[in-house]
């Protein structure tokens, strides 16, 4: 068996952070910056010794030339990470003082090292077992629920990101359903108008060089100049026309921000597109024509299934690229998660910059494991091609 040299590392390089940087920090309020604390002084000997060990075990377990060890790190591991917040909630305990109502933990450091290169060392197991996505899953929904559980509980309530959450619930569900609006709906117009565009290229390959180079052009541009260059013809256009200004268009807001974002998700739509129905390989077609198949029928039941996978997985890019540049378009008044990044750098309030950061993280990951397995599910068989 071929020792894995990325688990034992990432292990050694995860104990040697979680003891040498803060775990967690106490602020008397929430602009006074807190005081740090190390593991020892966090969570004392029990909680410093589980750690340890726990990540001594990891390291042992994935040198040590078991059977089934990639199934045991799998457990060790996940469980670690499913179990974080405790580390959190024993820090809480101990240092937070009763009489000072506006006190409050902070996450240091240490604690976010401790976490990346645990969700470094799943990913790599995960590998190692080359897991399914139903596994992956499962191991996503437990962590993620054993996480919701223990951060909603009574005991992290003095958490700084759990009040800055706590503090504006209304306005983080608004953000959330606004982010998701702007996001998926300019994937949805940019994926009608990318086939449009792409099936114009198929069928005319005179527009293929001048469509390509204007989408190519529209990504070079720096997202917030678009959103600047949108502003005054909008606001120009919604001045001269009232029905627009009652539809909300207007030179900030919703409206630019959609249409910049669908500018920025053309370009991986049409590549995927046209590239994956030109590259249906021809002998295919050749045999459908050869069945009596028309261009119509070949084209929604051979080329079409073939090329969904690539086109999904453009899909798939380009969402990821709209969660990302929806939380910027918060600067023209878009809303949604960036609101709250930009509102913290002004107060320089760093857990509400993470109260919009994460969400937008979080996001960008389950779009990505979707689309993922969609993609993948639409692939044909071996018997099928």
């Amino acid at each position: 068996m071929v020792p894995n040299r990325v688990v034992p590392a990432l292990g050694v390089l995860a104990l040697a952070l979680v003891w040498l940087l803060d775990v967690g920090s106490i602020q008397p309020n929430r602009i006074v910056p807190g005081t740090g604390h190390g593991l020892l002084s966090a969570v004392g000997w029990l909680g410093a010794g589980l750690v340890t060990l726990t990540l001594a075990a990891s390291i042992l377990i994935s040198v040590l030339p078991l059977r089934r060890r990639y199934s045991l790190l799998l457990g060790v591991v996940g469980l670690s990470l499913a179990a974080l917040p405790l580390l959190l909630d024993m820090f809480a305990g101990r240092h937070l003082p009763e009489a000072s109502p506006y006190a409050r933990s902070t996450i240091a450091s240490g604690f976010w090292c401790l976490l990346f290169l645990l969700s470094l060392m799943l990913i790599e197991i995960l590998s190692r077992l080359r897991a399914g996505r139903a596994l992956q899953l499962m191991l996503l929904v437990l962590i993620v629920g054993s996480w919701l559980v223990l951060l909603r509980g009574d005991g992290l309530a003095s958490l700084s990101l759990v009040r800055e959450f706590n503090a504006r619930p209304d306005k983080f569900e608004q953000a959330l359903w606004t982010h998701l609006a702007l996001a998926f709906g300019a994937v949805a117009v940019s994926a009608c108008l990318a086939f449009v565009l792409a099936l114009k290229m198929i069928r005319s390959p005179a527009w293929q060089r001048p469509l390509l180079g204007a989408v190519s052009f529209l990504q070079t541009i720096p997202s917030l100049a678009v959103f600047g260059l949108l502003i005054a013809p909008l606001g120009a256009l919604s001045s001269a026309f009232p029905l627009l200004q009652s539809l909300g268009i207007r030179g900030i807001g919703w409206a630019p921000a959609l249409l910049a974002l669908i500018a920025y998700s053309l370009l991986p739509m049409v590549r995927n597109t046209f590239v994956a129905i030109t590259e249906v390989p021809e002998n295919l077609a050749d045999a459908g024509r050869g069945m009596g198949m028309t261009e119509r029928q070949l084209f929604f039941q051979l080329k079409l299934p073939l090329a969904l996978p690539v086109i999904i997985e453009g899909v798939r890019i380009t969402t990821i690229q709209a969660i990302g540049l929806t939380a910027v378009a918060a600067l023209i008044g878009a809303g949604g998660f960036g609101g709250f990044i930009f509102q913290g750098l002004g107060q320089a309030a760093m857990d509400l910059v993470l109260l919009g950061a994460l969400p937008t993280i979080a996001l960008a990951l389950l779009a990505d494991a979707l689309f993922t397995m969609l993609a993948d599910s639409l692939k044909p068989t071996p018997a099928a091609t």
